[in-house]
């Protein structure tokens, strides 16, 4: 290199710049939320305290008419991309890849994400939260990361990458690599008040080394995702609130939303759908149990809130609220996973062991805490969708309209107005372009971009009267189908495994029927055959087809081709976490685990653990004896029957599947003791993942966590002896985690 003048002003190539951005690009901070129902804000009709959405929402707009997918995955692909869920690959679910082109559980890379097309433009990007747009055989350590955050354009990444996890033992990624959380359930740990840290932490770090570039922070929360787990005060404070239950609520959320200007005059409620109870029909005991159910539900909402407000008072304090584009909004409707009578702890059901009315009575108050997997029964999911009909998986309003709330108090003199205008998932990013005044890429990282499909409803944001869009909007999810097209949707409920012909499809003008109880398709046959015969051509162009409901074997189908034929696991000494869908499936089957080691009188703790204390197994040593703890919500412990001696040995335990399953312990061999286990894993081990030599956090059996072993480990070995059995009760525990 030639000797410069070091006083010299810099050449370019040796202090390059960067991008520069847009006049006047808006910081960006989007806000998701996972199975809020359309009216669970404040500000949509809920008597649930949410004051930092509903400022937010007085500083801006609410959308009446906002929609998204039905699921998860699909959402989030379709908000970060532009396009269809199915047109990107993401027609399901992120678990599994079907092998057709609109079903592979992972984005296409000719969909660019939002922060692949804002890096060019000087954006740095955040993503803090719940991701699963990665195929979950993909979140190990060997990856491929090329699906993960960083490998999609986010410059830093802290959070989850599966649909769901325990909010006080979370299973935490930092950029690519698993870390522990900073805290227990026993030191105050929520993982809300950890995700909004380090939301905070990242904006305040780009703005301490580049005020001048701005930024898109995409913050999604857990909450209100199973498990519902909150703050036991909080959730105490709602017993008074719900007690009159969910026909009443559905009353007086409706008359709010009319007060509100969302919903119009007139609208009436829909008929409670299905499987849902009358209120008074239920005695005390279950009045109290689901009125407790739905307090948790309302107190996860209510602590995202208030930490929304501490985000938000940051971005007030460091003089970027007029500045930075806010958006909160939901991924689908909320869930029926709760069933008709809710759960405390649902892992139990998912292997077959029910969990009664009156246990879940008798554990009322552990409800929303560190041992429950709680979740909500289908009467206050169909409460926080009022006034729409059904569920998050359908595509009835109930699946699909959702809330959204936008502020930008430098562009938008709108305070506290609602729109009306169509929108949904796929329009936010072609929106977001252009208020920002840029164009999506034709392509990045050398390869071509598809079309944006979506619309942008930017001229709504200062324009009440701004036009509807003109093109149609499909849906689908697991054979329900839906289109909706100026003004006018058609919807079908499918039952799986029922012919698709012998759908009912129903008709609705939603300028006149915002609830869709008034199906006009045996008066307007014509223009119902209309939109189904559009619905085709779409489903067409976008990669629908073939359509498939099925659940057991696609599920299946993913977890042999991951699986292969690999039935022996090594796990050495100074192995990282393992994610939950890389570790063994012992799930219906028979398998050994083999522990080498080598002990001295005294030493104990655990060998390996999968799971977490609401579901998992664990092999440890405790008082001398080896134990295995098979945990599905009841602790099914398998001792040896004397304690073992000091020296090298292989402790084993060798487990035979059926009804009941049998358990024998063995040292070098030779049996030490034998047990059965009425419960096994029939569909379910844990959304947790597997350790060797501890117990990250969240103790699978009765020891204090981590419980690290204090004996010479060299490795673990498991190894599965014969094939799976009940695929379809697999697939359906997997989706109640979605």
């Amino acid at each position: 290199m030639p000797n410069r003048d070091p006083l010299a002003a810099p050449h370019a190539p040796f202090w390059p710049s960067g991008p520069k951005p847009p006049a006047g690009a808006p910081n960006i901070v989007a806000i998701l939320f996972d199975d809020v129902g359309l009216s669970d804000f404040g500000c949509y009709g809920s008597p649930i305290a949410t004051p930092a959405i509903d400022a937010i929402a007085a500083r801006g707009l609410r959308y009446s008419s906002f929609h998204t997918t039905a699921m998860c995955s699909t959402t989030r692909a379709a908000l970060m991309t532009g396009r269809n869920h199915h047109s990107v690959g993401m027609g399901c679910l992120a678990n599994f890849d079907s092998g057709y082109p609109g079903y592979r559980g992972k984005i296409a890379r000719e969909a660019g994400t939002l922060p692949e097309m804002l890096r060019p433009h000087g954006y740095n990007s955040y993503m803090v939260g719940k991701w699963h747009v990665t195929p979950l055989d993909e979140t190990g350590p060997t990856g491929p990361h090329d699906g993960w955050p960083l490998g999609r354009g986010f410059d830093h990444f802290y959070g989850f990458m599966d649909a769901e996890t325990d909010q006080y033992a979370p299973e935490l990624v930092r950029d690519n690599t698993p870390v522990r959380a900073p805290g227990t359930y026993e030191t105050g740990y929520h993982l809300t008040e950890d995700l909004t840290d380090e939301a905070i932490r990242y904006v305040a770090d780009h703005v301490a080394a580049r005020p001048d570039k701005p930024f898109l922070l995409w913050l999604a929360y857990g909450a209100c995702h199973a498990p519902h787990q909150a703050p036991r005060d909080l959730i105490l404070n709602y017993d008074e609130m719900f007690r009159d239950g969910w026909d009443a609520e559905r009353e007086r959320r409706l008359a709010r939303m009319i007060d509100m200007g969302l919903v119009p005059a007139g609208t009436t409620l829909p008929p409670r759908n299905d499987f849902v109870q009358p209120w008074d029909s239920l005695d005390a005991d279950a009045k109290r149990l689901f009125t407790r159910l739905q307090g948790a539900y309302a107190a996860m909402l209510d602590h995202a809130d208030r930490n929304i407000a501490r985000l938000t008072s940051f971005l007030d304090t460091a003089g970027l609220s007029d500045d930075t584009l806010i958006l909160v909004l939901s991924d689908n409707g909320a869930s029926q996973e709760g069933l008709g009578y809710g759960f405390i702890n649902a892992m139990g059901p998912y292997n077959m062991r029910p969990e009664t009315i009156e246990e879940k009575i008798a554990r009322i108050d552990d409800i929303g805490g560190p041992d429950t997997h709680s979740n909500f029964p289908l009467g206050w999911a169909m409460a926080s969708n009022t006034p729409v009909r059904r569920y998050k998986q359908n595509t009835h309003g109930g699946g699909i309209r959702d809330p959204l709330v936008v502020s930008w108090p430098n562009r938008l003199s709108a305070r506290g107005e609602v729109r009306h205008q169509f929108a949904h998932a796929v329009d936010l990013v072609p929106t977001l372009l252009d208020l920002i005044g840029i164009d999506a890429p034709a392509s990045i990282a050398g390869v071509e971009q598809m079309p944006i499909e979506g619309v942008s409803f930017a001229a709504s944001l200062t324009d009440a009267a701004a036009p509807e869009r003109e093109t149609p909007q499909y849906f689908e999810m697991f054979g329900h189908r839906g289109i909706i097209h100026r003004g006018w949707k058609a919807v079908a409920f499918h039952p799986p495994g029922t012919p698709y012909e012998s759908d009912k499809w129903e008709l609705f003008d939603l300028s006149r029927d915002f609830a869709e109880t008034h199906d006009l398709s045996a008066e307007r046959p014509d223009k119902l055959a209309e939109l189904i015969d559009l619905w085709w051509q779409q489903a067409e162009a976008h990669q629908v087809l073939p359509l498939d409901d099925r659940f057991g074997p696609r599920f299946a189908e993913n977890a042999a081709r991951r699986l292969g034929d690999r039935r022996v696991f090594t796990f050495h000494k100074g192995m990282g976490h393992i994610p939950t869908d890389i570790a063994p499936d012992l799930r219906a089957r028979s398998y050994r685990i083999e522990a080498y080691v080598t002990v001295q009188s005294g030493d104990e703790g655990v060998l390996i653990a999968h799971g977490d204390a609401t579901c998992g197994y664990s092999l440890y040593l405790k008082d001398g004896r080896l134990h295995f703890d098979v945990n599905v919500g009841e602790h099914q412990i398998v001792s040896s029957d004397a304690s073992v001696s000091a020296g090298e040995h292989v402790f084993s335990v060798h487990v035979a599947h059926g009804a009941p399953v049998q358990a024998e312990l063995r040292c070098d061999g030779t049996s030490i003791g034998s047990g059965t286990i009425r419960f096994g894993f029939v569909n379910f081990i844990s959304w947790s993942g597997l350790d060797i030599g501890h117990d990250r956090s969240s103790p699978v059996s009765r020891y204090e966590a981590p419980f690290a072993f204090t004996g010479q480990l060299a490795k673990v070995v498991v190894t599965i002896e014969d094939e799976q059995g009940d695929a379809e009760g697999a697939a359906q525990a997997l989706l109640a985690r979605e």
